[in-house]
């Protein structure tokens, strides 16, 4: 767990750290893990479905919302393991629009039809 924060470069955070700064109940981060570990299984299954392997992504839970996307995720081709998220830009590796058309083809491909 990472707590969002650009000031303090986003610390890494434990149980005991999040309640000393009550951040969450422990109720609370209870909810939180087991909503993340259900996301993660439910959204490695699917992106393998198309494709897509899913090295890392981030998740924020807080009292404001958040997105999923290719910033926010590590999407990378099932066969080839070609990066289709940041790190196209990052390290320079092509067309960083491109890649993100192709991840939104595999996993919404009605919106181009």
């Amino acid at each position: 767990m990472d707590y969002k924060d650009d000031a303090r470069h986003d610390p890494m955070l434990n149980e005991d750290i999040v309640a000393a700064l009550v951040l969450a109940t422990e109720e609370e981060l209870a909810g939180i893990k087991k909503t993340a570990l259900k996301i993660n299984k439910i959204f490695k299954s699917y992106l393998n479905g198309k494709g897509l392997m899913l090295p890392d992504f981030k998740l924020e839970f807080g009292r404001r919302g958040d997105e999923i996307s290719c910033d926010t995720c590590r999407f990378w081709d099932k066969e080839t393991g070609d990066s289709l998220d940041k790190d196209v830009f990052r390290f320079d590796k092509g067309d960083l629009a491109a890649a993100y058309m192709e991840v939104a083809r595999r996993i919404i491909p009605e919106i181009f039809q």
